[in-house]
């Protein structure tokens, strides 16, 4: 021990428990000697402040180099700072095994300094990084001396090498008009009235070239969570529009319409997949107006070969996308609020939602998509009326054990014959099947004049 210390002092590090006495015999005589219970030096060392420390190990080289010859000096200094961009006084101790000066300088290895793993590893940080990795090189080192591995003879081997181009969709945005509904009090009117509100919205999406003249534009439609369903208090609820759950949907891409008639022809012409298409199946034939009469399977078959033409993975959207997808951040029964109102919509008009007003006779077949001017939040036009939408999933009275990945809820026992859903209401509907949580269903194979669909995608597809 140095410095200045009293009896008292002393008397403390005995009695403390810190250090253990041991006799040590020699040739001479045996000598009574103290030490530091294991782990207890480790612990000293970490309260030396870091500074001290690098003065010591500056001292130790200085010492080390002073025996060297000035050649080998010389070298070791260049190499230092050629490495590292330092001076040899800033340089990490290194532990290396006892070989001759000119292996070291062989290898470029060079050696100032020499100290315990241990002491290296107490001080933490680089320095304990720098004990670890050189005890790995001493072990290499200490183990040059082993026989060669032995490798198996080389052989020959047949591959084959395919290279994928990734299909990166080119994004552009575009600008449109959202509109929400506002029911004020009735006031001196004798019934409230319902203003409608515009404000400008913009999204992203891109655009499928089809043909010459035909197009499919698709909408981004961002990663986000909802909760599917209605609330107990919505009126005109159904019980199959619950439990009400939390659903965290994936990005995804989804029409910004219902699938129009020239698109329907357009694709029809490609080639078939699994079963034959009718190129004009509509009752109302008017090529800017949603297909209609088209099965679950039709439109299958339709999203097959589109995919198949396009390289992109088209397909029907899951029933929570849908829902998603046309709330848009929204809560109420209709993406534009509470209620719903011919001005924004085609549906059966001669019935009113809630406050709703209605007009003398209903609606007389499809509308042109898009033609009220109005989109949802995420820029999608339609969501509500117009056609009845096809959804991947199989019907359930519940959403009781519903997948809540946004995914579609496959029956193991799905057949062409069996319940699929579709959503969004139609033309010929009353205005509550048209709300945002309703769902409805029919077979796979059933046609009708106010049944179609919109298509997803998910990501483009490797070609």
């Amino acid at each position: 021990m140095q410095g200045e210390a009293s009896a008292l002092h002393l008397a403390e590090i005995f009695l403390s428990g810190l250090i253990r006495s041991e006799w040590v015999k020699s040739q001479e005589k045996t000598q009574l000697r103290y030490n530091f219970v294991s782990g207890v030096r480790p612990l000293l060392l970490k309260s030396v402040p870091i500074s001290e420390t690098e003065m010591v190990l500056e001292e130790v080289a200085d010492e080390v180099l002073e025996t060297l010859p000035e050649e080998v000096r010389n070298r070791i200094s260049e190499d230092i700072e050629r490495r590292l961009g330092k001076s040899w006084r800033s340089f990490e101790a290194f532990l290396l095994p006892n070989l001759p000066w000119e292996e070291y300088l062989e290898a470029e290895m060079l050696s100032f300094a020499q100290i315990t793993s241990e002491a290296l590893k107490t001080l933490g940080g680089e320095y304990a990084e720098t004990a670890q990795r050189l005890e790995r090189t001493a072990a290499v080192a200490d183990s040059v001396s082993t026989p060669p591995i032995s490798f198996p003879s080389l052989r020959d081997i047949e591959f084959e090498t395919i290279f994928v181009d990734l299909e990166e969709i080119p994004l552009q945005s575009f600008n449109f008009k959202v509109a929400t509904v506002e029911v004020r009090p009735a006031g001196r009117r004798k019934t409230p009235q319902v203003v409608i509100q515009k404000q400008q919205g913009q999204a992203w999406g891109y655009t499928e070239q089809l043909g010459e003249t035909v197009v499919l534009e698709m909408v981004a439609i961002p990663e986000g969570t909802f909760v599917m369903g209605s609330p107990a208090d919505e009126p005109e609820r159904y019980g199959d529009e619950g439990p009400t759950h939390e659903v965290r949907v994936p990005a995804f891409f989804m029409g910004k319409y219902p699938v129009t008639q020239a698109q329907w022809k357009w694709v029809a012409a490609l080639d078939q997949i699994e079963r034959p298409l009718d190129p004009d199946p509509s009752q109302f034939k008017v090529d800017n107006h949603p297909v209609e009469r088209v099965s679950w399977l039709d439109a299958q078959e339709f999203c097959a070969r589109l995919a198949q033409h396009t390289g992109k993975d088209y397909r029907l959207p899951s029933e929570a996308e849908w829902e998603y997808a046309c709330r848009a951040g929204t809560t109420s029964p209709f993406h534009f609020g509470e209620t719903i109102t011919p001005k924004l919509a085609n549906y059966d008009w001669s019935r009113a939602y809630g406050v709703g007003s209605k007009q003398q006779s209903g609606s007389k077949g499809t509308t042109p998509v898009g033609s009220f001017e109005v989109a949802n939040g995420f820029g999608l036009y339609d969501m509500h009326g117009n056609v009845w939408e096809w959804c991947e999933d199989d019907w359930h009275d519940s959403y009781e054990n519903a997948p809540n990945d946004g995914s579609a809820w496959i029956s193991e026992s799905r057949t062409d014959k069996s319940l699929r859903v579709r959503r969004g209401g139609s033309w010929i509907d009353i205005p509550w099947y048209c709300r945002s949580a309703y769902r409805d269903l029919n077979v796979a194979g059933v046609r009708s004049s106010n049944y179609g669909f919109r298509v997803c995608c998910v990501a483009p597809r490797t070609l």
